[in-house]
């Protein structure tokens, strides 16, 4: 497959996730409630086959895990929830690696995304897990990036189920508040894993700093 043609299949298959979330209604609460007590014992089977595939296009895991809290209780929801997010986040790593590594690859001799890349590759587990802990990086456009950058996959999974999990248990505990507005403990909680992700993110960019080279001074040899 030439790089032309990559790039278009990326651009038509980016256009079908965005058009995906915009345009695939997503349950209420009730309606999704009514479904579970419909299917019975398929349900924990159907919510996490929905969670994995639904989540690689750029559709919030808020829904879903408020969804796991309801239907399926707090350790049932948090244990899909991540295994869930973890799956979902590389399948849209391998997505976008394989239709868009090459097209990056050309750039990188630019400084701009020399240094995206070198801050997510190098930071390696700390670094996505720092991205994780905050709420307004969103979940789908990471994993692309991640997907085109030249972060290893292994410290890329690990990063994201550490950084995935703590709101994630927020998430899913807090379920039963389904009444369209967030609660107060919910935004404190979010408020605190993005102070944490920022303190990882600092340290992990700090560390690709190089020092100051102290300046030389030449004396110069004195006239007799």
């Amino acid at each position: 497959m030439s790089g032309r043609t990559k790039l278009i299949v990326a651009l038509v298959l980016l256009a079908l996730l965005v058009a995906a979330a915009v345009l695939v209604p997503i349950p209420s609460p009730a309606e999704l409630r009514d479904w579970a007590t419909e299917l019975g014992p398929a349900t924990p089977w159907l919510f996490f086959l929905a969670y994995t595939v639904l989540t690689v296009a750029p559709i919030p895991r808020t829904v879903f895990n408020l969804a796991g809290g309801l239907l399926l209780g707090a350790t049932a929801g948090i244990g899909i929830g991540i295994l869930a997010t973890t799956i979902a986040s590389g399948l849209s790593f391998g997505l976008a690696r394989l239709l868009g590594r090459d097209l990056v690859a050309r750039h990188l001799h630019r400084r701009s995304v020399r240094l995206v890349n070198e801050h997510l590759s190098d930071g390696g587990v700390l670094a996505i897990t720092s991205l994780r802990l905050i709420p307004v990086v969103p979940f789908a456009p990471m994993s692309y990036c991640c997907g085109v950058s030249s972060v290893r996959l292994t410290p890329y999974l690990l990063g994201t189920a550490l950084g995935s999990l703590p709101g994630t248990i927020a998430v899913v505990v807090l379920g039963d508040a389904l009444t369209g507005n967030t609660p107060p403990a919910l935004l404190a909680c979010y408020a605190a894993f993005a102070a944490v992700g920022a303190i990882g993110l600092v340290r992990t960019f700090k560390r690709r700093v190089p020092p100051v080279a102290e300046p030389e001074y030449v004396t110069s040899p004195t006239a007799g």
